[in-house]
């Protein structure tokens, strides 16, 4: 289920909104990833605990 986020893409070096997918990453912390609109460069966003 894709939800919308806010993230900052580094390639275009501005705040996007993106469709990104909830991953765990290696450390355990919770992450939305996706791709950015323009250039399609991955994005991330670091979730807080819930």
């Amino acid at each position: 289920m894709a939800e919308t986020y806010e993230g900052y893409c580094v390639k275009c070096k501005e705040k996007r909104q993106f469709d990104g997918e909830v991953k765990v990453s290696d450390s355990g912390r919770r992450m939305a990833q996706g791709t950015c609109p323009v250039c399609g460069t991955k994005m991330n966003r670091i979730l807080g605990k819930a």
